[in-house]
C-alpha cells in the first residue's frame, strides 16, 4: 500500500501563487508515476498533471500548461505542483494520485491506483 497526504492548499487572490505538497509513504518503490487531479463543486474531477518517477517526463491539462509546474523530490518521495497566475476557476480540491502501471504517465483517473484525501484551493476574484 502507499498512502498520499496533501499540503499547502487554501485562500489566495487572482493572479497569486500556490504550492502543492504531496507526501508518499509505504511502498513508494511500487510508483511508477503521480499525477495531480482536481474537483470543483458539481463538477466532474479533471486531470491537472502528471510525473514520471524516474525520468524526466511531465504532463499537462491544457488550461493548466505555462501556469503550473509538477516537480519530484525522490528523497523525500514528495510531489509538487507550483500554480502561478491563479485564476478563479482553478478553485476545486485537488488530489494526489499514483500509478503502479509501468506504461507511462496517465491523464486518466482510473488507471491511478493512490489518491490523496484532497486539500482545498480556493482563488478569489
Amino acid at each position: 500500500q502507499v498512502q498520499l497526504v496533501e499540503s499547502g492548499g487554501g485562500l489566495v487572490q487572482a493572479g497569486g501563487s500556490l504550492r502543492l505538497s504531496c507526501a508518499a509513504s509505504g511502498r513508494t518503490f511500487s510508483i511508477n508515476a503521480m499525477g495531480w487531479f482536481r474537483q470543483a463543486p458539481g463538477k466532474e474531477r479533471e486531470f491537472v498533471g502528471a510525473i514520471h518517477w524516474s525520468v524526466e517526463n511531465t504532463m499537462y491539462a491544457d488550461s493548466v500548461k505555462g501556469r503550473f509546474t509538477i516537480s519530484r523530490d525522490n528523497a523525500k518521495n514528495t510531489m509538487y505542483l507550483q500554480m502561478n497566475f491563479l485564476k478563479p476557476e482553478d478553485t476545486a480540491v485537488y488530489y494526489c494520485a499514483a500509478e503502479k502501471s509501468p506504461y507511462g504517465i496517465t491523464r486518466r483517473a482510473s488507471e491511478y491506483d493512490y489518491w490523496g484525501q484532497g486539500t482545498q484551493v480556493t482563488v478569489s476574484s
